[in-house]
């Protein structure tokens, strides 16, 4: 496969995790976007304000990691900075997602974390998913807040706006927001009824350490 081949296929994978965020109910119309790190120096990302069953493979737009956009008239996500930011101080990371889901954005609307309530929470890769301070969407502010709560973990989320998982994969990356939407599902619920029992940290690093383990048998 040509170069321009491989470009042209992970084009319609983000299209494709596009329409299975909005499947899933992660997203709907025009929120949330995706993107990939196509090379060392750009990366796709979804373009603003097209509905995903709109979106074509010719529309995804190919950004510098300048910030500049590779293709005449194009106009990225208005999230591009966060994207370009993540793919810039993390080089283990190969696809983005950010997602308006209805829990996790219930959660970040009262500024809240996602703390030890449940070992599951170490599937993004530490001992909380923290959620990062207010800045309004598009802006460098909200990209330096989303890096600051994502040090040292695969998911956050961001203050009365929605919710960014990493992946290796878009496939990794929808899959560790569905699993961070249905933690913020159950945390919601155990508050409901009072306060919920934390894990102690021993029992939450027995759980990364489990976690830890497990993807190495599995890679």
């Amino acid at each position: 496969m040509s170069a321009a081949e491989s470009a042209g296929a992970i084009r319609s994978d983000v299209v494709a995790a596009m329409h299975r965020l909005e499947e899933t109910g992660l997203n709907c119309g025009t929120a949330g976007n995706a993107s990939v790190r196509l090379a060392a120096d750009s990366f796709l990302v979804t373009p603003s304000g097209v509905k995903p069953r709109g979106l074509t493979a010719d529309a995804i737009v190919e950004m510098s990691l300048a910030g500049t956009p590779l293709q005449a008239g194009a106009r990225p996500s208005s999230e591009w900075r966060f994207h370009r930011d993540i793919y810039l101080s993390r080089g283990e990371v190969e696809a983005i997602v950010h997602v308006h889901s209805p829990h996790a954005t219930a959660l970040a609307c009262r500024r809240l974390p996602i703390p030890q309530f449940h070992y599951m929470v170490a599937v993004a890769g530490g001992t909380d998913v923290r959620c990062a301070d207010y800045a309004r969407f598009g802006t460098q502010a909200l990209s330096d807040h989303a890096l600051s709560a994502l040090a040292g973990r695969r998911a956050c989320l961001l203050a009365n706006h929605g919710m960014i998982t990493l992946g290796a994969t878009l496939t990794a990356a929808i899959d560790l927001a569905l699993e961070v939407e249905l933690l913020a599902q159950q945390y919601l619920l155990s508050l409901a009824g009072g306060t919920p029992q934390l894990l102690s940290d021993s029992e939450m690093e027995e759980a990364l350490a489990a976690f830890a383990e497990y993807r190495d048998r599995h890679e």
